[in-house]
């Protein structure tokens, strides 16, 4: 394939003066040839030469995004955080934060010693280390928080900090049960400081450009989604590292067991979390909330009316009681804003070829498949008369009126051009969608604009999650009422 590269964020804006981006009312006028023509036309007005050019024998081009340029800031208009949640995730979100200018770590919380330390080693040793999250949100030089605990503390911390005027990053799921939610959106509609959740696809150049592309009609009518993340290894399928000198003098074993049964310290519970219901929220919680996200933004749903699951523990038993391989397929009916279809997810940690992952929207024209850091279009169309003149199966009579028939019907359909039937759209090197996240958070922050994935966002992304896992439990189907966020 013949690589082409554009500037995209002139035919972003050149496609917006022409009215390129399409309304419901006109979606269904273009078609993947209008697509094509108009791609290479507004290119080459742009640059003066045809950049969407392909040559013998080529079958599409690749179009790099473009993100927006990084701003900077004064030291006296720095945002001072804390990060709730010291593992793994917590430091690597707090890294990235931190990438981010104009933003500084004064504080952190975690209910293991050797994280604290770990903290202080890397950030700073003059940041405030805790183990109470109460400290962290009583200090007025904090701004936000980066809420990064197991799944079963994220709302009532979540809620805290709003209440407390902190600004908060919360991950993934937003609550360990759907019922949870309600008092989350409460709290950030009385609060003056903004939240999102950290499933930082709903920052990416792929997904938006995705959702661009899917509302102008270039792979026609949508019908059905798959997507999946699979794995295949010790990490990825929740064993972490236990120091062994871990213990109830080094964690605070009862703060972390909130309100759920006492039980004697047990290490896999607390460093393996994900594991067990009562704490995490298993593969869905993890990874279908990821999917959900994507697929809500892209299409502009807000969630599915059918849940059912299957699945069950394949390969890790290693004393979880969540499933290691689970499946489930969802209803999504006909909107305003997408027509109906089925949605497909799968997550496979038993998966012998190494895993992946990729999100595919298939229309009745053509396909979008979002692997990594790229977007592949690619098309296809019916043929303006029917491919098959085969009248075999007939007497010789039926066969001279079939062919008679289809002659006259199809009179004057000529060849025509094959045009190039596969895009790529790619982000460019270096780009972080999990920073993007994060400057979206605190630009919000500084001008009062908007985030997009708010705790209404939220919930509509874990609810049919924690939904699959129900489902799963009672094998049964769920009915989920996606516009008063509502199990029916």
């Amino acid at each position: 394939m013949l690589i082409d590269y554009v500037r995209p964020l002139g035919i972003n804006k050149l496609f917006l003066k022409q009215g390129f981006y399409m309304n419901k009312s006109n979606s269904n006028k273009y078609s993947r040839k209008s697509f094509i023509k108009k791609a290479g036309a507004s290119a080459t007005g742009l640059l003066g030469v045809p950049s969407l050019f392909a040559g013998a024998g080529s079958g599409g081009s690749v179009i790099e995004l473009q993100a927006e340029a990084a701003k900077k800031y004064a030291i006296n208009d720095h945002i001072q955080i804390a990060t709730i949640g010291c593992g793994k995730m917590g430091q690597g979100d707090t890294r990235t934060a931190l990438q981010v200018d104009g933003v500084k770590l004064v504080a952190a919380c975690d209910l293991y010693d050797s994280r604290l330390e770990r903290c202080k080693e890397v950030f700073g040793n003059d940041i405030y280390a805790t183990r109470d999250y109460r400290e962290v949100l009583s200090r007025p030089d904090v701004d936000a928080v980066i809420i990064a605990t197991s799944d079963h503390w994220h709302d009532t911390i979540t809620i805290e900090a709003l209440n407390s005027n902190k600004a908060v990053y919360v991950e993934k799921p937003m609550v360990h049960r759907i019922e949870q939610g309600y008092a989350v959106i409460e709290a950030e509609r009385n609060s003056t400081q903004p939240l999102t959740v950290g499933a930082q696809g709903t920052s990416s150049l792929i997904n938006e450009k995705a959702r661009q592309l899917l509302s102008e009609g270039v792979i026609g009518k949508l019908n059905f989604i798959e997507a999946y993340t699979d794995r295949f290894s010790y990490g990825g399928a929740w064993q972490y590292p236990i120091p062994p000198s871990a213990s109830p003098e080094n964690i605070d074993w009862d703060t972390y067991l909130k309100d759920y049964p006492r039980i004697p310290f047990d290490p896999k519970r607390f460093f393996w979390y994900r594991n067990y219901q009562d704490y995490g929220t298993g593969v869905s919680g993890d990874l279908f909330v990821h999917l959900f996200a994507g697929i809500h933004q892209i299409t502009g749903s807000k969630g599915p009316t059918g849940i059912m699951a299957t699945g069950g523990l394949r390969l890790w038993d290693d004393g979880r009681d969540v499933a290691d391989v689970l499946c489930g397929l969802y209803d999504y009916p006909e909107t305003e804003a997408h027509p109906g279809f089925t949605l497909s997810l799968r997550v496979n940690f038993a998966d012998g070829s190494g895993g992946g992952s990729h999100m595919r929207f298939v229309g009745t024209e053509g396909e979008m498949v979002s692997r990594g850091g790229s977007l592949i279009i690619r098309t296809s169309e019916l043929g303006d008369a029917p491919g098959s003149t085969n009248f075999g199966e007939f007497a010789e009579k039926e066969r001279e009126e079939l062919g008679a028939d289809y002659a006259r019907r199809h009179a004057g359909i000529a060849p025509r051009v094959i045009e190039p039937n596969e895009f790529t759209y790619r982000t460019p090197q270096g780009f972080n969608s999990r920073k993007e996240h994060f400057v979206n958070l605190f630009k919000a922050m500084r001008d009062g604009s908007k985030v997009f994935h708010d705790a209404a966002y939220g919930l509509r992304s874990a609810a049919p999650a924690l939904a699959t896992n129900l489902s799963h439990r009672e094998q049964k189907i769920i009915k989920w009422d996606p516009e008063k966020m509502e199990l029916v």
